[in-house]
């Protein structure tokens, strides 16, 4: 049996939202901002020759433009996430990253609270 090897890499971005669906009087309502935290796994077989699943520089330039759509806008803008929600936004990259092997997204948008989308049984 192959053995499978998980290699992750994380990124950083700073983006407003608000969460628009929430019952009245909630405090997510209210337009805020975090430093989310995305981190990138990949799962799969290690190449014999190169000696890795992916370059994390591959992962890298897959994140770039996905960076450049969200760092330091209004979330809720942003075609797609009309509701930004930690779900919506780990299912909106996974949706869009462009990566090989991808196994699962983590959303961190505190130091406490994340979200995690798995895409590989």
């Amino acid at each position: 049996m192959s053995p499978v090897t998980q290699i992750s890499k994380e990124f950083t971005f700073e983006a407003a939202h608000r969460l628009p669906h929430v019952p009245a009087g909630h405090k997510c309502a209210r337009l805020h901002g975090h430093s989310f935290r995305v981190e990138v796994v990949l799962r799969g077989p290690v190449d014999d020759t190169l000696g890795w699943i992916v370059d994390f520089a591959a992962i890298k330039d897959a994140w770039a433009p996905l960076h450049d759509l969200l760092d330091h806008h209004y979330l809720n803008e942003v075609d797609g996430l009309d509701n930004p929600t930690s779900e919506n936004l780990a299912r909106f990259i996974a949706e869009r990253i462009e990566v090989p092997h991808l196994y699962a997204i983590t959303v961190r948008e505190t130091c406490t609270s994340s979200c995690t989308v798995l895409l590989q049984p």
